[in-house]
């Protein structure tokens, strides 16, 4: 793909990606790029003929096209689900089919089958990667903290302290260029506190507590007409 992987822009420095080096992606970009992948997982499970599991979402192996549209990749780990679904044989595979380390449902490491909730959970890591910028590996979370724990403390008065920098500074410069930068500036934070409830409700621990993909198309979309309202 013409602009490569999220990752590559969610991480540009890191990955010493030079293209990259001064650009950022915009809340919007990010916003929409969510929307993306949630309506690709969304097809998936509820709009194939018969259910698809992902099994392997991070930031790697979602592309952006020239238009920045965002594309899921790499499906060398995708488990179909027919009529014929052997239950004790996906068991047996989701122990060899774990994904990837930080983003991989905690269920599936004590052997449970592989669902739907799996891919919920890995989306709403990345969500909250791509808003606060930080990988779910990263060197801070440790001490039983991790990416989801980390933004659900930050919940609601603290949102603004863990979002990415580079969304913010790019926001600042656009919205000191509004016409109404109050009214923006209250449109962001609330959009972005809606944002990082969504990511810590689909990154639960228990499966049982997580959003379903559809009803996360529908919470992503009425967060992108809330804002672009302003």
């Amino acid at each position: 793909m013409p602009n490569g992987s999220l990752d590559s822009w969610l991480h540009s420095s890191a990955n010493g990606d030079e293209r990259l080096q001064l650009k950022s992606l915009s809340f919007v970009q990010r916003l929409n790029a969510a929307i993306d992948i949630a309506c690709a997982l969304d097809y998936l499970h509820n709009h194939c003929q018969a259910p698809i599991i992902y099994c392997d979402l991070k930031p790697s192996n979602v592309l952006l096209d020239e238009d920045m549209v965002a594309h899921v990749g790499d499906f060398g780990l995708a488990r179909i689900l027919s009529e014929d679904f052997n239950y004790s044989q996906s068991q047996s595979n989701s122990l060899t089919t774990r994904g990837t380390i930080g983003y991989v449902a905690p269920e599936y490491g004590t052997g449970a089958i592989t669902s739907t909730s799996g891919d919920v959970y890995s989306y709403g890591i990345v969500l909250l990667e791509m808003l606060t910028g930080k990988r779910p590996s990263d060197d801070m979370f440790e001490n039983n903290l991790s990416l989801h724990q980390f933004a659900k403390m930050a919940l609601p008065e603290r949102v603004m302290e863990i979002i990415d920098h580079g969304l913010l500074s790019e926001e600042i410069e656009i919205i000191g260029h509004s016409e109404n930068p109050n009214n923006i500036r209250s449109k962001m934070q609330e959009a972005l506190i809606s944002l990082v409830e969504i990511g810590v409700s689909c990154s639960h621990e228990s499966p049982k507590e997580r959003m379903e993909m559809k009803d996360v198309v529908i919470e992503m979309q009425k967060v992108k007409g809330f804002y672009l309202r302003c």
